[in-house]
């Protein structure tokens, strides 16, 4: 059993993530790996789980929030679920 770096709890199922960097971490589940690893958007500040965008060295959830912070992402194209003769 390990103990998750996030929650303190010793689980028998923990697992661990190895980053880029060499760091590792031990995590009980993908709700604790997500808060431990998983960026802020520059915008609104949510947990970016998905692609999200990059902007400038900034990290954002959508498009929408890059354009929204200074003007950034103006070249951005969002597509997803939009009609595409739109």
């Amino acid at each position: 059993m390990a103990v998750c770096v996030v929650c303190k709890n010793d689980y028998w199922l923990s697992f661990e993530i190895k980053t880029v960097s060499g760091d590792t971490y031990t995590f009980d589940s993908f709700e604790c790996a997500m808060e431990k690893l998983a960026p802020r958007c520059e915008h609104c500040s949510v947990r970016i789980v998905g692609h999200g965008v990059e902007v400038a060295g900034m990290f954002f959830c959508c498009g929408n929030c890059a354009r929204a912070n200074g003007g950034l992402g103006d070249q951005i194209r969002d597509a997803v679920g939009a009609h595409p003769g739109s």
